[in-house]
């Protein structure tokens, strides 16, 4: 009772003590919804998996007045670039949990208020929208974060609204065109490599809401697309939700027989008698394996972490086209081109960083013998 008649005091509050006549525009978010934004927005918040990413691309992350606990928390175990570029947002005031779960009553007890709320993935986890509109009086607006593949016009469609509510419009426009063209450079290093040509490749270990051993793979895994390469558990059959995040069965793998195996590192959270490195090295059937007899196992930077990474993303692909045709990719140093690549979406390079905590691994052939 006592919390809910605190929440209603200090609604009264912000209502009564909103400037008269504040000018406010529309604004038409992922879901379609019409809403009210102030003219001149300066601070926000941002909600759910990868909405303060976004920000970051944006450069409008210094308008953040809280983050979610995920930025508070000091592991071992970090591949969010953003957050290893701002180590600010680990000692920010924190208005919610993580995945959208947010805390109305919090967000009403910031100093400064947030004049929006940007949210991510709130048809599928954390504070309902308009719900959390309703409990604060201020603005939510929902962004569909989209992925590199089939929902890409969902992702820039999201930095667009984004850049509108806070001012971002040209740096918007200059993120789309930047991942576009390291997309089209990919793609045109490799368009006339005869399909028999194409060496065929698996990804495992990647996480999804966590941690999870070899089996783990993305269907639709962006870097491979962007160079051409064979990936085994795409299958065009498979519907718009089997596209996703899957896991595929230890017999298949070992059926497949690919010839280039991918580790994705996040894997490691799992220990060192669990996760993709060890059933590597000590499973039988993955032992069978050409790629792990010869050596043909590369540690790529996490796929996921508080969801799609894709600084990390465009970065992997790069590896993995200078793994797969060397002569292609004869003027890539895969590292340097992942510092580019963070140099421009967060603003600082954090490959060194990264590489670092997951012991080395990344961008180089990982020992399972």
């Amino acid at each position: 009772m006592y919390s809910l008649i605190w929440s209603c005091v200090l609604l009264l509050f912000l209502v009564l003590s909103a400037p008269i006549g504040a000018e406010a525009r529309e604004v038409v978010d992922s879901s379609q919804r019409s809403v009210d934004v102030p003219e001149s927005v300066e601070q926000v918040i941002c909600s759910g998996s990868g909405c303060l990413r976004l920000l970051t691309y944006l450069q409008a992350h210094p308008m953040a007045v809280a983050v979610d606990d995920i930025e508070s928390r000091r592991r071992k175990f970090d591949a969010r670039p953003y957050a290893i570029a701002n180590p600010q947002f680990k000692c920010m005031p924190i208005f919610g949990e993580f995945r959208g779960h947010d805390n109305p009553e919090l967000i009403l007890t910031l100093e400064p208020q947030p004049q929006v709320i940007l949210k991510t993935y709130s048809s599928s986890m954390g504070y309902d929208p308009v719900e959390l509109q309703e409990k604060t009086g201020i603005p939510v607006v929902v962004l569909n974060y989209g992925d590199l593949a089939r929902l890409k016009p969902e992702l820039y469609k999201s930095l667009r609204i984004m850049g509108e509510v806070v001012g971002k419009q040209q740096r918007a426009e200059d993120v789309i065109t930047f991942i576009e063209a390291q997309i089209n450079d990919l793609k045109q290093r490799t368009a006339d490599i005869p399909a028999q040509d194409r060496p065929s490749v698996f990804v495992g270990g990647v996480a999804f809401k966590g941690p999870h051993g070899y089996q783990s793979t993305e269907p639709t895994y962006p870097p491979f697309s962007f160079v051409n390469a064979n990936n085994l558990a795409y299958d065009t059959a498979l519907s718009g939700k089997e596209l996703r995040h899957s896991n595929v069965s230890k017999e298949k793998i070992v059926e497949w027989n690919p010839d280039y195996l991918f580790l994705d590192l996040s894997s490691l959270q799992l220990g060192d008698k669990a996760g993709g490195l060890f059933e590597l090295r000590s499973d039988p059937a993955y032992r069978t394996l050409t790629a792990v007899k010869e050596g043909r196992v590369y540690g790529l930077l996490p796929y996921n972490w508080y969801t799609k990474n894709y600084g990390s993303i465009l970065a992997n692909a790069y590896f993995i086209g200078k793994v797969l045709y060397p002569e292609r990719f004869a003027d890539v140093d895969p590292a340097a081109k992942a510092d580019e690549i963070y140099r421009f979406l967060v603003g600082k390079p954090v490959f060194k960083d990264m590489n670092a905590i997951f012991d080395g691994l990344a961008y180089q052939p990982v020992s399972v013998n």
